[in-house]
């Protein structure tokens, strides 16, 4: 298996790097991968992380991995980890790279293109040519908790064996955004790619980290990878098919009081917006319709519109 500027023999493991880009410091921007290979053949998984600099759950659910040596354990096909995508962004707390752009809207990119563009070049040109199949690991946005879960494009019966098999505590069927790396691994190359979210960005959620990590020793199991079966989860995951939020329809101070993880009914309060200067009444917020609580926000200070919850049903 030829991997960028790497060989890899049936047993063999290593690390490769592939240059995507260079920032003003002369610096380059590189992706650099973990490569493990079992002697016996059998399908190749890849574990993403960092797409976006700043989402770090994703980087430390690979690294554990990496670290514990699960994919050194495996006993066919072949594993490439890649912890930490977004280099720039991770540098400089950043979602995004220096122009802007964000990776996993500039999927299949070009080697000419923006550095978000080179970055997805390189990833899909260089690796996801390999894969059989992708989870690609992400957290809530600045201030938005995500409850752990993974979503996976519905029409994939491939994604949704593979969703099962990771047993996340939420299962979500939607759509993939337009150009990013789910969709173009399934329209593109035929790879189904599983979408884990969990927590936020900039801050360690320990439930989140736990579950990615059993996921993936589960993950790998099914896929006839590892063969000591790894531990049930907890509980039967929830299965979601769409899903709303809610808004807020005036600023101020914002408190939940009842957090993602848990079913909601319509017209139950979970939350409220106090005027800091005491002119107005508080603010209640209640459920529009009976559903489950997926994601929330966790800032304390949100302006008009800002996203409070994000409801499924």
């Amino acid at each position: 298996m030829a991997i960028a500027d790497g060989e890899f023999y049936p047993g063999q493991s290593g690390t490769v790097e592939v240059v995507a880009g260079q920032l003003p410091s002369g610096n380059p921007v590189q992706i650099k991968a973990h490569v493990f290979r079992a002697y016996q053949p059998g399908p190749t998984v890849l574990f993403l992380g960092g797409v976006h600099g700043d989402e770090i759950n994703g980087v430390e659910i690979i690294r554990r991995c990496l670290r514990g040596g699960i994919f050194k354990r495996l006993e066919t096909g072949t594993v490439i980890a890649i912890p930490l995508l977004n280099i720039y962004g991770f540098n400089n707390f950043s979602r995004d790279v220096p122009d802007g752009k964000d990776v996993n809207r500039s999927f299949p990119g070009t080697k000419s293109g923006s550095l978000a563009s080179r970055i997805a070049h390189g990833l899909s040109h260089n690796i996801l040519t390999h894969v059989n199949l992708a989870v690609d690991f992400h957290t809530g946005g600045r201030g938005t908790y995500n409850y752990p879960q993974i979503r996976y494009n519905a029409e994939d019966l491939r994604a949704a064996e593979a969703a099962e098999a990771f047993a996340p505590p939420l299962i979500f069927a939607n759509k993939a955004p337009a150009k990013s790396l789910r969709r173009h691994a399934l329209k593109i190359l035929n790879v189904p790619v599983l979408t884990f979210e969990g927590g936020e960005n900039l801050r360690y959620d320990a439930h989140s980290i736990d579950v990615g990590v059993s996921g993936i020793a589960r993950l790998l199991h099914q896929q006839g990878m590892l063969t000591k079966k790894p531990p049930a989860p907890d509980r039967t995951p929830v299965r979601i098919t769409q899903s709303t939020w809610i808004r807020a329809s005036r600023a101020g101070l914002f408190q939940w009081t009842k957090r993602s993880g848990f079913a909601v009914r319509k017209g139950e309060a979970i939350g409220i917006i106090s005027d800091p200067q005491v002119g107005r009444l508080d603010k209640r917020i209640y459920a529009p319709r009976d559903g489950f609580l997926i994601g929330h926000a966790n800032a304390a200070v949100v302006s008009q519109g800002d996203a409070l919850f994000h409801i499924g049903e």
